[in-house]
């Protein structure tokens, strides 16, 4: 049953907006938990799915840009933001695949865009090809499904995820999560730096404070595979895609065009000066994309 939350825990309020949790339909190991997700708007259903490690408030400059437009659920990934965090629960493309396409199933959306940024990108391509009778229409930011990923991004952010990887003490260094790296890792998928504000940093550490988040955060890195083999289903995804790229993200100029050619119809849009986190940096740019079709 879906149960209506307004406390929401977040330090960040998106006017406009309420927190929601959709509550697992069968309780026990393995399954996604409870969701979360953020509403608000008025007009068709617009999905939003986040970037690796953050969570609904990412699309805290964007939505008051189009919710006069839409109807916004934007989801907390299974395990991120304010999502249960499920021992033993998968955190591979299909598992969260999944979450997103109850999210749309269990609340009946219908006539629905997909916007994704990053790991989200990668989910709304795929949840289209699942549910081509409910999904109208995929905007892809910078997606997430190439060899390297994040750590392609700087020599500190590869350390970051190569020791959160690491047998044994890999789940100790997810855990520890000074602000200056945090920071510096983030920055380094950013043109311009400031786009990163202090209290948005602020919340994606409380987050990471969660009783077992370091678990869920090196599942999360460690899913980079998972998202690479779900490519292959890009080509059976049958509404209008719209494949959005910064131009200094950490794809590089092959990883796009192999994209393009998966999916040939796609509108392909290169945004000057940006990085791999467009939605923080530019939200006009995916606001107007949006607004356009709406």
């Amino acid at each position: 049953m879906q149960r209506t939350n307004n406390d929401s825990r977040s330090t960040i309020k998106i006017p406009g907006t309420e927190a929601h949790f959709l509550d697992p339909l069968e309780s026990g190991k393995g399954g996604p938990g409870r969701l979360r997700y953020l509403s608000g708007g008025k007009g068709p259903a617009l999905v939003l799915l986040h970037t690796v490690r953050t969570q609904a408030e990412h699309f805290r400059h964007l939505i008051p840009l189009i919710k006069d437009r839409y109807t916004v659920y934007a989801l907390d990934l299974p395990g991120m933001g304010y999502s249960e965090i499920v021992p033993g629960a998968s955190y591979e493309e299909p598992a969260m695949r999944e979450a997103v396409k109850s999210l749309i199933t269990r609340l009946d959306l219908r006539d629905v865009t997909l916007l994704g940024e990053s790991m989200g990108a990668t989910l709304a391509l795929t949840t289209a090809a699942d549910l081509p009778e409910r999904v109208r229409r995929v905007v892809a930011i910078n997606a997430y499904d190439y060899a390297g990923g994040i750590a392609r991004s700087s020599l500190l952010a590869r350390f970051v995820v190569a020791g959160a990887l690491a047998p044994v003490i890999g789940q100790t260094i997810a855990g520890v999560q000074p602000k200056p790296i945090v920071r510096a890792v983030l920055r380094g998928g950013l043109g311009n730096k400031a786009a990163l504000r202090n209290d948005y940093l602020d919340e994606l550490l409380k987050v990471g404070r969660r009783p077992g988040y370091p678990v869920v955060a090196r599942a999360v890195y460690g899913n980079l595979p998972s998202l690479i083999a779900a490519r292959a289903r890009y080509p059976e995804v049958s509404a209008p895609v719209h494949l959005i790229y910064g131009e200094t993200d950490w794809s590089r100029p092959s990883d796009r065009q192999a994209n393009q050619q998966l999916l040939p119809a796609a509108e392909f849009v290169q945004v000057p000066g940006t990085g791999h986190f467009i939605v923080l940096e530019r939200p006009d740019v995916a606001a107007k994309v949006l607004n356009d079709v709406a």
